[in-house]
């Protein structure tokens, strides 16, 4: 079992803790199938390294991980890493997991660049990342918290602190209007041999995602590939793997 990056730096009152989802895309990145396929996909002989993007981190736990296990993972530590969050405090956590992770793996790890503060993937130029991870907020909600421009000042700690820990769970209508922002800049974002890794839960209908995705003009796929178990038919939690291709 390849180890779980620490977080105890991590200030919990402003960014979401690792939990069950979290844990989820460790292990679904981590298994057999997985490394197959980016193994196989990303190999070693490729001269041009994959850039690997986590969309909203948190703590960096995920994009930690990818980073300082990249030998098991792909094979190789031949990986470029990054994130992109609208938390300033997830911006400036997720660094100092990921480095310290890497300084801490036997391989050595890949190589992470930084964190920078974004709304998804408005920060990026088009057709960069090889592969991308997000752990949206999901959870169907009456309406989004809204994000404070940078620069601005909030109006207190405590109301601070509320609406960066809603921003990481409140998905608004269906759970699912936050990932389907992110599902429309998919194929501008990713590369041509671009793969995503998006976590869904039964409430965001993942099998209808899944069909409107492989209706993409391109020749889309979409499979899910892990998943937290099973509660009175329906999958609580899912990772979907969408790319482009036959294989």
């Amino acid at each position: 079992m390849l180890p779980t990056p620490d977080t105890s730096h991590v200030p919990y009152t402003h960014v979401y803790e690792p939990a069950e989802d979290s844990f989820l895309l460790l292990d679904t990145l981590s298994s057999e199938s997985e490394t197959s396929f980016l193994q196989s996909h990303f190999p070693a002989s490729n001269h041009t390294p994959p850039l690997i993007l986590e969309v909203g981190p948190g703590s960096g736990v995920v994009i930690a991980f990818i980073t300082a296990n990249a030998a098991s993972l792909f094979g190789h530590t031949d990986i470029l890493a990054f994130a992109v969050d609208v938390n300033r405090f997830a911006c400036t956590a997720t660094p100092k997991t990921a480095r310290n992770a890497v300084h801490e793996s036997e391989t050595g790890g890949g190589l992470f660049l930084d964190a920078v503060q974004g709304d998804l993937t408005t920060p990026l130029r088009q057709g960069q990342v090889d592969v991308l991870v997000f752990n949206p907020p999901y959870v169907p909600t009456d309406a989004l918290p809204t994000i404070t421009p940078r620069g601005q000042k909030e109006e207190g700690k405590f109301e601070e602190e509320s609406r960066l820990l809603e921003l990481a769970y409140a998905g608004g209508k269906d759970g699912m209007e936050i990932t389907e922002r992110l599902l429309e800049a998919l194929p501008e974002t990713l590369s041509e041999r671009g793969v995503a890794y998006v976590l869904l839960c039964a409430g965001n209908r993942p099998e209808e995602v899944k069909e409107r995705i492989r209706a993409w003009e391109g020749g889309w796929r979409a499979e899910t590939v892990g998943n937290s178990g099973r509660q009175a038919g329906w999958e609580r939690l899912c990772i979907v793997r969408i790319w482009r291709g036959a294989t």
